[in-house]
C-alpha cells in the first residue's frame, strides 16, 4: 500500500521533470539510476528487502564496511526532502543496517549514516552513506564524514532538520 513517503517520492522525481532529462523517475544520464536498473554490469547490488530501495558497496570506501543505499526512483539530494520524506530516511537507515547486519557487522553503536549537503555531493541523486565501524574511519574519511560539518549531515540530523522545518511552518 503506497503511504506518504511514496507520494513525496513521486512529487520529488515529478517535479525534478522537464528539461534535465528524468522521466518516470528515472534519469539515464545518473549513474545511481542506470545501477537501480542493473544497468550498470560492474555495480552488483546487495540485498535489499524494500523495492524502492537499492543498496551497494562505495567505490571508494571510506571504512571496511561502506555502503550505499539509494532509491530506486530518482531523487534530488538531500537538501530537497520535506517532511514528508522522513519515512523514506528511516527505511533507507533500516536497510543501511538491516545490509551491516547480513554482511555480519553487528555493533550499531559504531556506525555511521549520513548524507553530503551541497554543494558537497559528487551524484546528485538521494544516497545514504553507510560506514562500519566508524571508529575505524582512516583520516581524510574521518573527515570526509564529518559529523557537525558543513558538508556532512547524519541521517539522524537530516530527520531533525525536517521535522523542525514542519513546526516552524
Amino acid at each position: 500500500m503506497a503511504g506518504p513517503e511514496d507520494a513525496g517520492a513521486a512529487a520529488a522525481a515529478k517535479g525534478s521533470e522537464g528539461g534535465n532529462g528524468v522521466r518516470d523517475g528515472y534519469d539515464g544520464k545518473c549513474v545511481f539510476c542506470r545501477i537501480a536498473r542493473r544497468e550498470e554490469p560492474g555495480t552488483a547490488l546487495l540485498p535489499c528487502e524494500d523495492e524502492d530501495l537499492v543498496c551497494f558497496r562505495d567505490i571508494k570506501p571510506g571504512a571496511p564496511h561502506h555502503y550505499l543505499v539509494v532509491p530506486v526512483k530518482h531523487m534530488g539530494n538531500c537538501k530537497t526532502l520535506k517532511t514528508e520524506h522522513i519515512p523514506l530516511v528511516k527505511r533507507m537507515m533500516e536497510v543501511g543496517k538491516a545490509v551491516l547486519q547480513k554482511n555480519n557487522f553487528n555493533d550499531l553503536n559504531d556506525v555511521r549514516m549520513g548524507f553530503h549537503w551541497p554543494p558537497f555531493c559528487s551524484i546528485a541523486h538521494l544516497h545514504l552513506h553507510v560506514l562500519a565501524p566508524a571508529s575505524q574511519l582512516g583520516f581524510f574519511s574521518r573527515i570526509y564524514y564529518r559529523i557537525n560539518s558543513y558538508w556532512f549531515i547524519t541521517a539522524e540530523q537530516l530527520i531533525e532538520r525536517l521535522q523542525t522545518e514542519n513546526a516552524a511552518s
